[in-house]
């Protein structure tokens, strides 16, 4: 109990003593207004953030995977995160995946016990590969469901990230990289689903994207591996490779058409007039990166 006491994320915030007397637009107020001094926070440690991304966009190059692991609010956040990683990015299901404490069931209906399973997250850890990625995450620092996971990946030799927002000594005996940020206490005591969660989900935000312009899935500030899916996916990817190509979005969508949807591929068909398979050579040849794709039919 007392390493809990001891937690900045469990302390009383002065700015909110009176939130029961205060009328509801202070409140609100005040609620976003610590939410934008937690962005602030995470914006600080952008160096630690950066080091992550790298060690991401490293996993899979190298083959490996990227293993989002937390308990309650934290464990949610990373199911949204490897959720909108396969629309976004191209990416597989199983290339960015989430674990969360208690399973499934957990992401809608809380089980809080299920984090002081340290030896449940272990074993978590120790189903990855030596080129995996694990990233924990735990608002606190201290949630055995998250350790356990973290030193199961060390034990297969497996990278691994923590992200916190409870920086204190001794953090970097638990991961290869550490992102703590330093969001201090909450507007509602203890409970982090506030601005320690706008700060996880800004930093998780920031570790996949960055990976993912690091492994050629960013074209200027383009998605051209999105997949689309829906209607207004489908529009996106006509403008998309407009823009890209430089052609008009009548042209697009006869490129799109012609390479099956895939973005990248209908790019090179649209801009430097390619059927489709010598488009799919040039960007392998290319590493799948299409603006070396583009420099190089120059």
């Amino acid at each position: 109990m007392k390493r809990w006491a001891a937690l900045a994320t469990e302390r009383r915030n002065p700015r909110s003593r009176r939130l029961d007397a205060l009328p509801t637009e202070r409140v609100v107020a005040l609620l976003l207004d610590e939410d934008r001094r937690a962005i602030g926070a995470a914006l600080r440690v952008h160096r630690a953030v950066a080091r992550a991304a790298g060690l991401a966009a490293k996993a899979l190059r190298d083959g490996g995977r990227v293993v989002m692991v937390g308990a309650g609010t934290s464990g949610r956040l990373a199911v949204l995160e490897a959720a909108e990683c396969p629309t976004t990015f191209g990416t597989p299901p199983s290339l960015v995946r989430a674990v969360m404490a208690g399973g499934p069931r957990s992401v809608f209906r809380a089980r809080e016990g299920a984090e002081d399973r340290r030896d449940a997250g272990r074993r978590v850890g120790l189903r990855l590969r030596a080129r995996d990625l694990l990233v924990g995450i735990s608002a606190s620092s201290v949630t055995p469901y998250v350790r356990g996971a973290l030193a199961g990946a060390r034990q297969r030799g497996a990278t691994s990230v923590l992200v916190t927002c409870a920086p204190r000594p001794g953090l970097r005996a638990l991961a290869d990289a550490v992102v703590a940020i330093p969001t201090g206490p909450e507007v509602l005591t203890g409970s982090t689903r506030l601005k320690a969660g706008t700060a996880t989900k800004a930093v998780l935000n920031a570790i996949t994207t960055a990976a993912m312009v690091r492994l050629g899935k960013v074209y200027e500030n383009l998605m051209v591996d999105m997949r689309p899916t829906s209607a207004k996916l489908r529009d996106r990817s006509r403008r998309i490779v407009a823009e890209a190509a430089r052609v008009p979005e009548s042209r697009a969508a006869r490129a799109l058409a012609a390479s099956r949807h895939e973005v990248k591929t209908a790019i090179l068909v649209a801009r430097l007039r390619l059927t489709p398979a010598a488009a799919r050579r040039r960007l392998r040849a290319a590493g799948g990166q299409l603006r070396r794709a583009l420099y190089n039919a120059s």
